[in-house]
């Protein structure tokens, strides 16, 4: 198979470094199917991933980002991985820019990001994102990322072997209407999620099939209202597949990593003994005060710089905390804008008194309160 493989020759990306670190963007929770590979120069970083019927190999150095494609037997037509990677890594975003701006705004993020420059939040397909966050339930990242990979394996398109390694594409809608899917996702361990996903796959044969991407084009209310219409998912996820593939820069989607920072960082105090909407709405709104409309991508860089991942040069995987989250497919819209809520940078919320927190034990074993939990969207997973 090696012999009948299309690959490209190496290209350099037109984008200066510091806009665009490699291991922060890609390992950061965001996506779960770049690869790692070793590389015998130790300044290097390579990471692979089947992306739009190819797989992309990108190397970065201290001066420059590299990227190749290795296209299937049979390949026809121009190569225009470079379009995808502007688009993917939202390139024509001023990152430095907005890093200045947050900076002057934030003593905290402007002490904090200097460990964590060129972290920029990816645009993915709304599918694969939605999916993958409907994983990240009660989960963690080497987990989620498990699952995710199987979901490639079992359902995808194959695309090429390189290195002996398998890669496979996304799939796609129709390949998950399967009447036996939850069964086998269960097989597969995963857990309760296995009913989420096979009622989402069959939710989105029932539409259009550019739904979830005409999503883009709704301003962050509706579409934030319309992802939660799918079974397993509420506020969090569906701000984070908001962030991370529907161009709605300012959603900050709050878990159990968040409230720590803006209890810890910010001060936060209050009445309130639970997660609830209110609470949920509060603590976003006054990020997206503070950092502005890309508030999504300023409270990344604080999500990261707080995972033990990166506070031990990746040798531990957080175990992640979980709250539960207010799931309604009735419930009110959120505010489009921070202009919606009036938010004061001295808001104090109790973030102390939240009883709901609880480590992961075994995801899938379903006692009484996880099956409860199967009707709700859990703050976990990134």
């Amino acid at each position: 198979m090696h012999a009948e493989l299309k690959q490209s020759a190496v290209r350099i990306l037109k984008i200066h470094p510091g806009e665009l670190r490699l291991q922060t963007t890609l390992k950061c929770g965001q996506s779960f199917r770049w690869i790692r590979v070793a590389t015998e120069e130790e300044s290097q970083v390579m990471f692979r991933c089947a992306l739009a019927g190819r797989v992309i190999t990108l190397t970065q150095n201290s001066a420059e980002i590299g990227y190749s494609s290795t296209f299937p037997a049979g390949h026809v037509g121009t190569d225009n991985t470079p379009e995808i990677l502007k688009d993917y890594f939202n390139l024509s975003v001023d990152l430095e820019a907005l890093y200045k701006h947050w900076s002057s705004r934030d003593a905290h993020f402007r002490t904090v990001s200097q460990a964590f420059l060129g972290l920029r939040m990816l645009r993915q397909d709304p599918f694969e994102n939605l999916l993958s966050f409907i994983c990240s339930s009660n989960n963690n990242i080497a987990r989620i990322t498990q699952m995710v990979q199987n979901l490639c394996k079992h359902y995808g398109k194959q695309i090429a072997v390189i290195d002996g390694h398998a890669y496979y594409d996304f799939p796609r809608v129709q390949d998950l209407l399967h009447n036996s899917l939850d069964q086998e996702l269960r097989a597969l361990g995963f857990g309760y999620r296995a009913k989420f996903i096979a009622a989402t796959a069959r939710q989105l044969s029932e539409k259009p099939p550019d739904f979830l991407q005409s999503l883009r084009s709704k301003d962050y209310a509706e579409a934030h209202a319309e992802l939660m219409k799918f079974m397993g998912v509420g506020a969090k996820v569906a701000d984070c597949v908001c962030l991370m593939s529907l161009d709605k820069h300012q959603a900050v989607p709050i878990d159990t990593h968040v409230m720590q920072i803006a209890q810890r960082d910010y001060k936060f105090r209050g009445k309130d003994s639970a997660m609830t909407k209110v609470l949920y709405d509060r603590i976003k709104n006054f990020f997206i005060e503070l950092w502005g409309p890309y508030a999504g991508w300023a409270h990344s860089v604080l999500f990261t710089a707080d995972l033990r991942t990166f506070q031990t040069d990746g040798r531990q995987i957080v175990v992640k905390k979980e709250v539960k989250d207010v799931f309604s497919k009735t419930e009110a819209d959120l505010p489009n804008s921070s202009a919606s809520i009036e938010v004061e940078q001295s808001l104090l919320v109790d973030l102390a008194a939240v009883q709901n927190i609880k480590r992961e034990g075994s995801p899938d074993s379903m006692g009484p309160r996880a099956k409860r939990r199967q009707k709700r969207d859990l703050f976990s997973g990134r």
